[in-house]
This record gives structure tokens, C-alpha cells and sequence, in this order.
């Protein structure tokens, strides 16, 4: 029997609790537009960098850690890992006009294809998995 095997193209980055996620943010952007999404599916470019802006802010703000971001392309989906040294794993929680936020795996959610979250030795990983449209060309 034959294997059949996946390229992947993939990054990597580490962003200490001092380092905004703007930081985040335009190292992404970078990506994206490497991978041609800035131009061929603005809309799902957009969602991953909402979907990073949210996942690096928990990072830091829930998790009071540094943010591992990884993102790669398997040429089905485009993965958007982040680690964390917090065991504690997110939920979306219902919408309040109580808490000011609490809003971030609801986007989350609604944004990426499909999400995650896994327990490590050390903390968590939280993916989001975004697909193109079906009508781009990639």
C-alpha cells in the first residue's frame, strides 16, 4: 500500500506577554499575503487575523503567558496554533451586557472553519483551522 503524504508550509513565532498583538497581527498579515489570501480571500484573511488578534490575547491576558503562534498551510487549511503555559482550556461563553469581555472564542467560533482545543505537558494549544472559499483558485 502507498502512503500518500502532505506538504506543509509553516511559521513560527514566540510573543512574550510585552509584545502586543499587533505584533501578532502583522506577522501574520505577512504570511497571508505570502501565501496570496490578501488578494484571492480578503474575507478569510481578515477572519485569521481576528482569530489571531483573540487567541494571542487570551495568551496573554488569561494565561498571563507567552504566546507561541504557529501558523501552517497543508493546502486544505491553513492551521492557527497558539500555546500557552495555562492548563485551563477555553469555551465560548454566552454573550453578557454585564462583562466587558469574554467575546474572544465566540468569534473565534465563528470565524474558523473549525477549532480546538488540546491540553499539553505545559499548557494548552488552541487551533482554528480556516479553508478558502470554494471558488478561489489556490
Amino acid at each position: 500500500m502507498k502512503e500518500s503524504s502532505v506538504r506543509t508550509v509553516g511559521w513560527a513565532r514566540s510573543l512574550p506577554v510585552d509584545r502586543g498583538v499587533k505584533t501578532a497581527r502583522d506577522w501574520a498579515h505577512e504570511h497571508l499575503v505570502a501565501l496570496g489570501w490578501d488578494t484571492a480571500a480578503p474575507e478569510t484573511a481578515d477572519a485569521v487575523l481576528l482569530a489571531v488578534s483573540e487567541l494571542v490575547t487570551n495568551a496573554h491576558v488569561h494565561a498571563h503567558s507567552t504566546a507561541q503562534l504557529v501558523m501552517a498551510w497543508d493546502s486544505r487549511c491553513l492551521h492557527v496554533s497558539v500555546h500557552d503555559r495555562s492548563t485551563t482550556l477555553p469555551a465560548p461563553r454566552e454573550p453578557s451586557t454585564e462583562r466587558v469581555g469574554g467575546r474572544g472564542m465566540l468569534l473565534v467560533d465563528a470565524l474558523a472553519d473549525t477549532w480546538e482545543a488540546r491540553p499539553c505537558p505545559h499548557g494548552k494549544t488552541v487551533t482554528a483551522c480556516f479553508r478558502l472559499p470554494q471558488d478561489t483558485e489556490h
